[in-house]
């Protein structure tokens, strides 16, 4: 049996004998967004406080956070209009994963986004201060390496999209 430790609106922390880990609060998931445009992948870079710099990441949001009973696709093409002005015609589940299962229950589903249409400027909300990135798939890494070079930290779901003899 765990022991409930701190409690936040999405995440809980708990013990469970000596292990320490948290939760997703609910039944919250997230959607990670691979959104392909021909050739180009669609990338995001934001400010993330728990790593104190921006970050280079795939689009990505919490499921049901704003309406209750919104689907995985849903959120999915809500999230990456917000976050990156594309909206997509097409929305493919590729399945859950998990984040990190030794530290946090939290898991998320990758989509693949596709037949997308430039809607808008993107940016998230204004506190999101998300910075859009059209990039060709064949420099995704030339392009990671200048990012982390200019001190970005990278999120590890970008290893989806790379051949990692090419790091």
């Amino acid at each position: 049996m765990s022991e409930l430790k701190w409690e936040g609106r999405f995440l809980t922390v708990r013990q469970q004998g000596s292990w320490e880990y948290a939760e997703r609060k609910g039944e919250i998931g997230a959607a990670v967004i691979v959104a392909l445009d021909g050739e180009d992948i669609i990338l995001v870079e934001q400010y993330r406080i728990p790593v104190g710099k921006r970050c280079l990441e795939l689009p990505a949001g919490l499921v049901g956070d704003e309406s209750a009973g919104e689907s995985t696709a849903e959120a999915a093409r809500r999230e990456l209009e917000e976050e990156t002005g594309y909206r997509a015609d097409r929305v493919e589940d590729l399945g859950l994963f998990y984040s990190s299962p030794g530290m946090t229950s939290e898991s998320f589903t990758v989509v693949r986004a596709t037949g997308l249409a430039r809607i808008g400027d993107g940016g998230g909300s204004p506190e999101e201060d998300i910075t859009v990135h059209r990039v060709p798939l064949a420099s995704v890494p030339g392009f990671l390496r200048e990012k982390r070079a200019e001190g970005l930290g990278i999120d590890a779901k970008i290893l989806l999209l790379l051949d990692l003899a090419t790091l």
